[in-house]
């Protein structure tokens, strides 16, 4: 395949899975296990399947989060719930927003074919050092619902995809505030002040940071991306998609059908206001891009 189409199938998927961290139906599903604080919320869902982990790993894998952040609330979060309730939540909490978000979509022909292909393309994802992918593998599929399948799937496609962004990274030697920087560089993605308030980055921190960007000529005194800055991220960009390419290469010739599945059901849950507003940069487009 080529590595626009790879891109582009991943990113007319990826806001299927990443409604989870935005849905009122997760907050609602954790506090009833004790777990309240957003942030705590958050860690709880999306390292549940590794288990009642520490701070350490949790960090690791996550990359761009101060693990000063991430020590406030794990392991403390399991003693107020398992992962296993945590992740029944969260099933829970996905099933209702996509039959909020896609409306009669979720139990639609569309959505039954797109689960089927997502989850024939999650067959060519391999475990070896790509532990966030590997822990939500071990998961159970959740049968005979096909938004659930679909959400399964393009879940495991988002974190196999997102461990080989950090080792993009770390072979580009970029730590992970310096990526979360270049990444709000763009003008495309987070606001600064969400990525350093929702990643626990104070502003000196973040100054510092930047200032050794500017100093390897990355980003320029405005905060925004240099011509070398975006080749530079361009580059790791393209490795990512190397590195996350097999899976449509499983699907072969059905992979358009799966990236046109996934832009028209994108398409209607954010139509219904899978993200909300303030969070994303006014330039950035949360839209299945052709």
């Amino acid at each position: 395949m080529e590595p626009a189409d790879v891109a582009r199938t991943y990113r007319r998927l990826e806001s299927l899975h990443s409604m989870i961290y935005f849905a009122p139906e997760v907050s609602e599903e954790l506090s009833e296990l004790g777990i309240t604080h957003p942030r705590a919320q958050y860690f709880a869902q999306r390292s549940a399947a590794m288990g009642a982990v520490g701070p350490g790993v949790v960090a690791a894998t996550y990359y761009n989060f101060n693990p000063a952040l991430v020590a406030r609330f794990v392991p403390g979060v399991w003693a107020s719930a398992a992962p296993a309730a945590v992740l029944n939540g969260r099933l829970r909490a996905a099933d209702r927003a996509l039959r909020r978000l896609l409306g009669d979509a979720a139990t639609s022909r569309e959505c039954d074919r797109a689960g089927y292909l997502a989850r024939r393309a999650t067959e060519a994802c391999t475990p070896e050092d790509r532990p966030l992918y590997a822990a939500h593998a071990d998961l159970p599929w959740p049968e005979d619902q096909p938004h659930l399948v679909l959400f399964h799937a393009v879940t495991l496609l988002r974190e196999y995809r997102g461990d080989a962004h950090l080792h993009a990274l770390l072979a580009a030697g970029v730590s992970g505030l310096e990526a979360l920087i270049l990444h709000t560089a763009t003008g495309r993605g987070f606001l600064p002040e969400v990525a350093q308030a929702t990643r626990g980055w104070s502003p000196e921190q973040w100054g510092e940071a930047s200032s050794g960007l500017r100093e390897r000529g990355l980003i320029d005194g405005e905060g925004a991306l240099t011509a070398d800055g975006a080749a530079f991220r361009d580059g790791i960009e393209a490795e990512t998609t190397r590195l996350s390419a097999a899976p449509f290469e499983r699907v072969g010739d059905d992979v358009a059908e799966l990236s046109e599945l996934g832009a028209g059901l994108t398409k209607i849950a954010l139509g219904n206001g899978a993200f909300p507003a303030g969070v994303f940069s006014p330039a950035a487009d949360r839209s299945p891009k052709a």
